[in-house]
């Protein structure tokens, strides 16, 4: 019987592929993916043909249009990438059941029986890999590593793309490793190399040569020892882990670099955490807020600990009273209009089941959760942020802070797309290939020339700063404390 025991999928370049199979014409073409139409963001996601030019993860999009002048940058849509997710799911449960997806791209499937044979193994993996060829075309393709565990399962998976099918067999193990760097092995970031390093290991060689107690000094903790075990093919259980901390972060657009702005994205970020809150059942007992200026290294970091709770109005009360004072702090020690606010945070942490305390019976408290009951369950029905508090109103008519996606959760439409993203979504659908492309064609024209004009000021080490002070701060001296017409002000 064979010890091979998962098979990993990895659809490659995913997000690009995704645009480029809605879009025809992007196929074959540098595609880059990123977060917002600005030339000051960087790209999320990049095709294989934008991969060979060096743009990655991660590479600005002043660098990008620097190495690759064809790149098409085209503004990302989770909600389209969630939706052929679970269709791509379905593809492969029909070939072989698989286990929980690792990411939004990625999903291992144990095999069974015969299976476990490498014949029979890689035939399973053509057969996925035909069944998307069946659905998608050559637009959405995918990479397969087998293994006698998920760990190198997923590590073979990524040794040949795109469209690669590597397998790794118990007997070539540890030497089939080797020409891998550290970097190449799961679990190994930047500062897990440099604690490696420090304790004389600098190739996966010596790594698989380490002894398991030298990897549990290295690892400073029993996962050296774990790690030991997983690259020798030990097909362990998986480490049983609780949530933590539920929490969103944003980078202000320069039309929100205010304090009224930032205030607004962080009322949005805590009512979008304390929505998913209630959604998984749980109670929070500490809010851990974080600001960053521009052209200032110290941040504002404040931790709040108080009794578990979960509804949206008693959040957002705390929430107000912290940034009321960050306002005035700035004002009397800082110049706000050279140091306005950049990024914002916020962290719902010390998290328990709801069913494991029981709830104050105040009669404040049970309103505001009544209150939070109903919001939710609105928003659910017609669509997140339809009811929303006022204070949010700058941050959703900017679109700020939409629906993301991280490396470890696939977050759920119903609870992260806003209802105007989704509705100006579907007002696009509307919209004839050819009106599309032209308004994308001009957007990404207008982007491209600005991140060029960037990328030429960086060669030539000039920097500029306008008069109104960094990132779009503006300051209105005719402001009062009284409300102009239609405008409100804080209701906590």
């Amino acid at each position: 019987m064979s010890s091979l025991r998962c098979l990993f999928v990895d659809f490659n370049s995913y997000f690009a592929a995704v645009e480029q199979y809605d879009e025809p014409r992007l196929r074959g073409r540098p595609v880059g993916v990123v977060p917002v139409l600005a030339a000051t963001t960087c790209c999320i996601a990049a095709s294989v043909e934008a991969k060979q030019f060096g743009v990655t993860t991660g590479t600005p999009v002043w660098e990008a249009v620097e190495r690759c002048p064809e790149i098409k940058l085209v503004e990302a849509r989770p909600a389209r990438y969630v939706e052929l997710h679970h269709e791509l799911m379905d593809i492969i449960q029909c070939c072989i059941p698989h286990g929980k997806a690792e990411s939004i791209d990625e999903v291992p499937c144990y095999l069974i029986g015969r299976e476990r044979q490498r014949v029979s193994a890689e035939a399973i993996a053509r057969t996925i890999k035909q069944a998307l060829l069946d659905r998608f075309g050559t637009a959405i393709r995918c990479s397969i590593g087998i293994a006698p565990n998920r760990f190198l399962a997923k590590t073979a998976s990524d040794i040949v793309k795109p469209d690669g099918l590597t397998v790794i067999e118990q007997h070539e193990l540890p030497g089939k490793l080797h020409a891998l760097e550290l970097r190449d092995l799961c679990g190994i970031g930047a500062s897990m190399e440099c604690r490696l390093q420090k304790a004389g290991i600098h190739t996966t060689e010596q790594l698989c040569a380490a002894t398991r107690e030298h990897l549990r000094a290295a690892w400073r903790s029993i996962e050296g020892e774990r790690y030991w075990l997983l690259l020798r093919g030990f097909d362990l259980p998986n480490r049983e882990t609780t949530r933590g901390s539920i929490g969103h972060s944003h980078v202000l657009g320069p039309e929100l670099r205010s304090f009224a702005g930032a205030r607004a994205v962080l009322f949005k970020l805590v009512a979008k955490a304390a929505m998913r809150l209630r959604h998984e059942g749980y109670l929070a007992g500490r809010l851990a807020i974080r600001v960053r200026f521009v052209g200032h290294e110290q941040r504002f970091e404040r931790d709040l600990d108080f009794a578990p709770l979960d509804d949206t109005p008693s959040l957002l009360a705390l929430l107000g009273t912290q940034f009321r004072l960050l306002e005035c702090e700035m004002h009397e020690r800082e110049r706000p209009r050279q140091h306005p606010p950049l990024s914002v945070a916020v962290t719902l942490l010390n998290l328990t089941p709801r069913g494991d305390l029981t709830l104050d019976l105040i009669q404040e408290r049970d309103r505001a959760q009544r209150l939070s009951s109903v919001l939710d369950r609105l928003n659910m029905r017609f669509g997140n942020n339809t009811v929303y508090f006022a204070a949010m109103q700058d941050a959703i008519a900017q679109d700020a802070a939409p629906m993301r996606i991280s490396f470890s959760k696939i977050p759920e439409t119903a609870l992260e797309q806003d209802f105007l993203t989704r509705k100006r979504s579907l007002a696009g659908a509307g919209e004839s290939d050819e009106e599309r492309w032209l308004q994308r064609e001009r957007q990404f024209k207008a982007l491209a020339e600005g991140a060029h004009r960037e990328a030429q000021q960086r060669a030539s080490k000039r920097t500029r700063q306008s008069r109104a002070g960094a990132g779009g701060w503006s300051h209105d001296p005719r402001r009062t404390l009284a409300p102009r017409p239609g405008e409100s002000f804080d209701l906590f």
